[in-house]
């Protein structure tokens, strides 16, 4: 089982590494979705932690319909990430009819050479998972796919998150739960859903709020909890 969690300062991602996170996912504007953070906050954090740092490659909230002018935003943005030693980066892209946006993957993943790429939320508002997950494994480049297999919370989600994961065996794009999950519950969720990979935003902070430090205390317990269940 890899525990990824949400960092969004450099507080959050020492935090998180001292307390059992395998896998960061660094933003800003986390209220938002997450968007990309300046380069100088993802240069000090991938000198200053050792698990991998996958980077949002997010523009703007408005949409995942992206322009021209967004493409080549995003582009000089992976360019940047790449040369900083980032393990990885996290985007994704939609036509306006709801399909994936294969002319910008054709754009953007050739610059994200050497680095991993995680397909995130946009996928749920596919109009056709299934078929968009056929179409993420086309490209080497794409490992993984950040999902709540629609518009709600994962938790809300199981079976259709079963189906995904038993959509992407024996592929090369794992499922990556993620949106609404807590401490509470994981086990029987990652049992019930066949998930190898959770991802940890709200639910690891004080409150259950977004704009909150990362508890340690929960966090810790939680990836002893993964541990203790055989997930590592």
């Amino acid at each position: 089982m890899v525990l990824e969690v949400i960092a969004a300062c450099m507080e959050d991602a020492l935090t998180a590494e001292a307390n059992g996170a395998d896998r960061l996912e660094l933003v800003t504007a986390i209220t938002e979705g997450g968007l990309t953070p300046g380069i100088g906050l993802v240069e000090q954090v991938v000198r200053a932690v050792s698990i991998p740092v996958f980077v949002m490659v997010r523009p703007h909230s408005r949409s995942f319909v992206y322009s021209g002018h967004d493409i080549l935003t995003m582009a000089a943005e992976i360019r940047a990430i790449a040369a900083s030693g980032a393990a990885g980066i996290v985007l994704g892209a939609l036509t306006s009819k709801g399909r994936i946006d294969e002319p910008a993957m054709e754009v953007l993943l050739p610059l994200a050479d050497g680095l991993q790429v995680t397909f995130h939320r946009a996928f749920d508002e596919l109009m056709d998972q299934a078929d968009g997950l056929r179409t993420l494994g086309q490209y080497p480049q794409i490992t993984r796919v950040l999902t709540s297999a629609g518009p709600g919370s994962a938790m809300e989600a199981i079976p259709a998150i079963r189906r995904l994961v038993e959509a992407s065996q024996g592929g090369s794009v794992n499922i990556l739960a993620g949106s609404g999950l807590k401490p509470h519950g994981i086990k029987a969720f990652i049992e019930q859903t066949g998930v190898k990979e959770v991802h940890f935003g709200s639910g690891v902070r004080y409150g259950n709020s977004p704009l909150s430090p990362i508890d340690p205390v929960v966090l810790r317990a939680l990836a002893d909890s993964l541990r203790t269940a055989g997930g590592y």
